[in-house]
C-alpha cells in the first residue's frame, strides 16, 4: 500500500480509505451489519489501510457507532486513522444543524462518544453553511483541536471562494487551517478541475475523493443495453447527477474496454485513474460486499500505461468553462504550472478551431 502526506501535514495517509456510509444503512444505499463490517475493516486494515471515513449524519450515528465498536476491539484503533464530518441536521430544534461554535462542539463530543475514541484524527465539515460566520467556524475547529479533541480539520464540498475565505479566517488569527477537502470528483464527473483541483495544489491540501465510481456508475455494471436489477441508481439515487448520458456510456465502453485487455474490473480502471490524478491524496471505496471491497482494493496496485490514460482522459474530458477558456486563448504567456495543468490539454484543440 502506498501512502501520501494529507495535505501541508505530516500525516500519512493510505492511497486508498474505507468508506462507511452503508453500516448500519439501508437497502438504497447498501445495509451493511456489524459483522459484516468488521470483516470489512479486517480486510482494509490487511491491505495496509489506515483512513476509515464516517459522519455524524450517516444513518443518524450508526455508522460511527458500529465503526467505533470495530475499532475498539482487538488494536484495532491504534491502527487506524478516523475522519468523521459535521454539519447536517442531527435533531429537531434549530441549533441542531450548522457549522455554529454550538453545534460542533457539541457534535464532535456525540461523535467522540460513538466512536469510542478520545480524539477524532480528522474532523471535517460536511457542507458549506452560508449564515454562520466563517470566523466562529474556524475559531470552533481550532479550540477543538487545542483542547486534544481532533487532530486535524478538514472540509467537504466548499466551493474554491468557501475554501479561500476559511482559509484567509484562520490565518488572520494564525489558526489552525484545513489540510484537505473532501470532494466529489471521477471519470463521470471532472467539474473538481476547474477550481478544486488548482486551489489544493496551489494551497497545499489534500484531496480525498467520495463517490469515485460515480456511485457505481462507472463499475461497468450499467451499460447501454441494460443494468442490474438493484443498486443505488436502479433506487433512485440522484448522487452525482448524469448531465449527458450518452457521454457517460462512451466513458463506461473505454473502462471496460481497457480493463477486459489488463484482465481488471472497470472499478479498478477508474479508482486507478483517479490515483493518478494531479493533487488526488487518497480514494475513498465503499461495498455492498466483500467481494466488491476485495476488487476495489485490488486498484491500489494497478497503474495504468501512457496510453491507457490519455484514452480515458480524452473522453471524459470536460468542456472547458468561462473564464479558462479566454485564459487560453490570451494568456498562454503567463500563465503558470498550476493554470496549465488544466489548460494545457485544450490548446491544440483551440489552436485547431
Amino acid at each position: 500500500m502506498e501512502y501520501r502526506l494529507l495535505g501541508r501535514s505530516g500525516l500519512k495517509v493510505s492511497v486508498l480509505t474505507m468508506g462507511t456510509m452503508t453500516f448500519g444503512g439501508s437497502e438504497k444505499i447498501g445495509n451493511t451489519s456489524p459483522a459484516k463490517a468488521e470483516r470489512q475493516v479486517d480486510m482494509c486494515l490487511a491491505a495496509g489501510i489506515n483512513l476509515y471515513d464516517t459522519a455524524n449524519v450517516y444513518n443518524a450515528g450508526v455508522s460511527e457507532e458500529i465503526l467505533g465498536d470495530v475499532l475498539s476491539r482487538n488494536g484495532r484503533r491504534q491502527r487506524a486513522l478516523v475522519a468523521t464530518k459535521v454539519r447536517f441536521k442531527m435533531g429537531e430544534g434549530p441549533n441542531e444543524i450548522g457549522l455554529s461554535r454550538h453545534h460542533i462542539i457539541e457534535q464532535c463530543k456525540a461523535s467522540l462518544k460513538r466512536l469510542k475514541t478520545d480524539h477524532i484524527d480528522l474532523y471535517q465539515v460536511h457542507e458549506w453553511d452560508g449564515q454562520t460566520p466563517i470566523e466562529e467556524t474556524m475559531e470552533a475547529l481550532d479550540t477543538l483541536v487545542r483542547h486534544g479533541h481532533v487532530r486535524y480539520i478538514g472540509c467537504s464540498n466548499y466551493s474554491g471562494w468557501h475554501i479561500m475565505k476559511a482559509l484567509m479566517a484562520a490565518g488572520a488569527r494564525n489558526g489552525e487551517r484545513f489540510v484537505s477537502q473532501q470532494i466529489h470528483y471521477s471519470l463521470q464527473s471532472r467539474d473538481a478541475e476547474y477550481e478544486l483541483v488548482p486551489i489544493s495544489q496551489d494551497q497545499g491540501l489534500g484531496m480525498l475523493i467520495w463517490s469515485p465510481l460515480a456511485g457505481g456508475l462507472l463499475s461497468g455494471k450499467y451499460r447501454r443495453n441494460g443494468g442490474p436489477e438493484s443498486g443505488r441508481h436502479v433506487g433512485g439515487f440522484r448522487e452525482p447527477p448524469v448531465y449527458d448520458q450518452e457521454k457517460l456510456y462512451d466513458i463506461i465502453e473505454e473502462v471496460v474496454a481497457i480493463g477486459e485487455a489488463r484482465g481488471v474490473s472497470g472499478a479498478q480502471v477508474a479508482l486507478s485513474w483517479l490515483l493518478g490524478r494531479p493533487g488526488v491524496t487518497s480514494v475513498i471505496i465503499g461495498g455492498r460486499n466483500e467481494k466488491q471491497f476485495a476488487d476495489n482494493i485490488a486498484a491500489a496496485g494497478l497503474t495504468l500505461s501512457e496510453d491507457e490514460r490519455a484514452r480515458l482522459d480524452a473522453i471524459s474530458r470536460p468542456p472547458l468553462l468561462y473564464p479558462y477558456w479566454h485564459q487560453s486563448f490570451t494568456a498562454q504567456d503567463r500563465l503558470g504550472a498550476i493554470d496549465l495543468g488544466l489548460i494545457a490539454p485544450y490548446a491544440e484543440e483551440f489552436k485547431r478551431g
